[in-house]
């Protein structure tokens, strides 16, 4: 790492010869490899963008000029360039280390937070012509990763760059990989500008002779334009020129003289540009070149096999792999039945309907609104689509949930992965707020199970409903409980009694049952009090009956929801109380009104919010002995 541990801002960058670029690029690339297999994290990625990161920084001045990188998960290279080749890189993505993706609070450096995709080119819009109303003369680069423009909101933000500026510079890093393999009709597009044959052999062969002549490299850069016009001719002509950006590509993403050579031209252009660059993903480890989905987002791997920590034998499955082998139980029952992903297969678990099932799959590319309304579109006409998105993204179809599903009572089932922690992605990650965000609208049904067998029964209740249905469950290994043979539906909106109570009866929502156990039993234990346990199923519609119940037995409630108090389950139990005029003390235990940060493991993030098993017995013995006294007094005062 001799070159590296010298780079200590992007000036350094600048001071190298380019003979030394090469042997850079290599030892950031070993540093990439080395520190991911610890930790886990966006390998692939971030092998692909190395000589691009390194020729933006030796092109551009950051802080001043502001990289906008799409997703961000591509800013391990700009972070080791940035200052930030130090032990916290070393612990990127575990507690007290730098965020997997680029954070304003982090450094100078990222000027634009992001965890999403889609968002690059509006933000970088907005900042450049925030620049020329202030009258600078900064540079702004959007990168852009060619399955950013499956999402609307980049098409949205295109055809609005050539009316609000005139100096914007687009990189469009073009691995033909989001997650998975890049789908629909850009993806095609894409590739048909960079293989078509004719214009790749007349490009090459012009290249060739004009760099054997005295004169030939001017002669070679004033031929760009000509270059650019046979391609048009070759090759439908550029979408990107018909939004009036100056398109330049595509060309090599690992060569430093193109690269530099392009990026000084546009940095001295007057009107937008856009640099179709094309990337190897993985680049310079042949294991994650060859499984470019694994090695989009790893967990921690063996560097010379690629193979992750094996599981220990009984392991249970992880909830992505319960939910799409149920649902290929049920499509394979129902024809009508569909599964619909926003280009993560894996991820949702839906790989498995794609394999066993392809006229029943699709992938939409990374667009979770079309997802939804083409899942509206479907329920009208008979069919029972299943939408398996992150919890966390499909807050970007709020709308279509509202308008087009609800509003409509359409029959869709949505299954919403990774709702609770996302603990090495951090908040752009967490799936935190679904519950609120759902609650308030009207005709949806809110479920969230246990364990395994409780989310294929959910599944199951889902797809006879004939109306909207949401089921959230976390990310990782379910509990170990055995599924059913045949799956049963259960009664919507009621609740199941796990434990009778007397003292305290505690409400647990989703797999939060694991702690609600814990917890009664450590105060029937420690305190001699009798607790007991409802699990709640459904959010909405709230078993409002057992509810009353319990509140008439009980000197405490207690909810636990792996989500925000605010607006959560804790907050529907409370209006429920109120509604019934029922006054039993309530005490919520949730996720504090404050975006949740990355760390190592869900326990460590817990125990730093006070959600750790100790502190929640602490709370709710102080809150037992506060209703007791409150209780006392009133008695005396009687």
């Amino acid at each position: 790492m001799a070159l590296l541990n010298r780079i200590h801002s992007p000036a350094d960058v600048k001071a190298l010869d380019a003979e030394q670029l090469p042997q850079l690029a290599q030892e950031i690339r070993q540093r990439l490899i080395q520190t991911t297999s610890k930790n886990g994290g966006h390998i692939g990625p971030n092998l692909g963008v190395v000589e691009l990161t390194l020729a933006l920084h030796r092109t551009f001045n950051t802080p001043q000029d502001q990289f906008v990188f799409d997703v961000a998960h591509q800013g391990y290279v700009h972070k080791l360039l940035t200052g930030r080749n130090d032990d916290r890189f070393d612990r990127i993505r575990q507690s007290g280390g730098l965020s997997g993706f680029l954070n304003r609070e982090e450094s100078a450096h990222d000027c634009f937070g992001a965890g999403h995709a889609g968002t690059a080119l509006s933000a970088a819009l907005g900042m450049a012509t925030a620049r020329d109303l202030a009258g600078g003369d900064e540079h702004v680069v959007a990168v852009c990763g060619d399955a950013a423009f499956t999402c609307g909101i980049t098409m949205e933000a295109m055809n609005n760059i050539a009316t609000t500026t005139r100096r914007l510079i687009v990189i469009l890093n073009d691995n033909e990989w989001s997650i998975a393999k890049n789908v629909g009709a850009l993806s095609r597009y894409f590739n048909e500008l960079i293989t078509n044959p004719v214009y790749q052999r007349m490009h090459h062969d012009v290249e060739r002779v004009l760099s054997r002549m005295p004169g030939g490299e001017s002669l070679r850069r004033f031929g760009s334009k000509a270059k650019r016009e046979t391609k048009d001719f070759l090759v439908s002509s550029s979408l990107f020129e018909k939004y009036k950006l100056r398109y330049i590509g595509p060309f090599d993403g690992h060569d430093f003289k193109q690269l530099e050579h392009y990026l000084e031209f546009a940095k001295k252009s007057d009107e937008p540009v856009l640099l179709h660059v094309i990337t190897k993903k993985g680049k310079g480890y042949d294991v994650a070149i060859n499984q470019p989905e694994k090695f989009h987002g790893s967990s921690p791997y063996n560097i010379s096999t690629g193979e992750g920590k094996p599981q220990a034998a009984g392991t249970p499955p992880a909830y992505q792999d319960v939910m799409g082998k149920a649902l290929v139980r049920f499509c394979k029952a129902d024809k009508k039945v569909l599964g619909i992903t926003a280009a993560m297969p894996s991820g949702t678990g839906l790989k498995h309907l794609a394999d066993a099932l392809p006229g029943q799959f699709f992938d939409v590319g990374i667009a979770e609104e079309h997802a939804v309304l083409f899942a509206a579109g479907l329920a009208t006409k008979g069919f029972h689509p299943v939408c398996a998105i992150y919890s966390t993204f499909l807050q970007r179809a709020y709308d279509q949930i509202i308008h087009d599903v609800c509003l409509q009572n359409l029959p869709v089932l949505f299954c919403m992965d990774r709702a609770g922690l996302s603990p090495n992605d951090g908040p752009t990650h967490h799936g935190l707020f679904d519950i609120a965000y759902l609650r308030c609208v009207p005709k949806a049904v809110i479920m969230a199970p246990a364990n395994e067998d409780e989310l294929v029964d959910m599944m199951h209740t889902g797809l006879q409903h004939m109306g909207p249905a949401f089921i959230r469950y976390p990310r990782g290994t379910a509990m170990g409980v055995t599924i059913k043979g045949k799956s049963q539906s259960l009664a919507i909106g009621k609740a199941a009694t796990i434990r009778k109570g007397s003292d305290i009866v505690i409400w647990s929502v989703g797999t939060m049952l694991e702690d609600a156990l814990a917890l009664a039993d450590c105060l029937q234990r420690e305190d001699g009090l009798s607790v007991g346990i409802v699990n709640a199923r459904f959010v909405k519609p709230l078993d409002s009956d057992l509810l009353q119940q319990t509140a008439s037995e009980a000197k405490l409630l207690v909810t636990m929801e792996d989500h925000v108090i605010e607006g959560g389950f804790g907050t529907a139990v409370l209006e429920a109380l109120n509604a019934l005029q029922l006054q039993v003390p309530l005490k919520r235990i949730g996720w504090p009104d404050q975006f949740i940060g990355h760390g190592s493991s869900v326990d460590d993030l817990r125990a730093a919010h006070g959600l750790d098993a100790g502190s929640i017995v602490a709370d709710v013995r102080e809150a037992f002995s506060a209703c007791v006294e409150r209780a006392d007094c009133i008695a005396a005062a009687l």
